[in-house]
């Protein structure tokens, strides 16, 4: 994974909080930008494609945060057993890990633009400055 990739999800992360703050939902940002992930690529590949895709990033993620071996992807591709941890908590970073895993694979499946298109497309309001993964973007 690179560290362009782990930059995006942290901004995404971070544009989720500020949204999650304005409209007063309890749920963890990290949550949220999964099933945003998740509705849009349904759409997309489909639900088993989706849940092979969560899978797959979710293997990859565990070897960096073992906090994630309890976790599972449902066939729908929801997750059960993420432990909702309040940020800043170390713990916190497996979800970090999880869903930039997620936007590599994406990468590496579709390329760059296209998964940068399918980011817009989720966060229509988030704006994205110059090319690359992750730097210089403003989220």
């Amino acid at each position: 994974m690179s560290s362009g990739t782990r930059a995006l999800t942290r901004r995404l992360i971070a544009y989720e909080a500020v949204a999650d703050k304005n409209s007063g939902t309890t749920e963890p940002a990290a949550f949220r930008v999964y099933e945003k992930l998740r509705l849009r690529l349904c759409v997309l590949v489909g639900v088993a494609g989706f849940q092979s895709l969560a899978s797959r990033a979710l293997t990859l993620a565990e070897r960096q945060a073992p906090t994630l071996s309890a976790v599972r992807v449902m066939p729908d591709g929801s997750l059960q057993g993420l432990v909702k941890f309040v940020p800043p908590a170390p713990e916190a970073e497996g979800e970090v890990i999880l869903i930039a895993e997620i936007i590599g694979l994406l990468v590496t499946f579709i390329g760059e633009t296209l998964m940068l298109r399918l980011v817009q497309d989720a966060w229509p309001d988030a704006t994205f400055e110059n090319g690359g993964s992750g730097d210089g973007r403003k989220v």
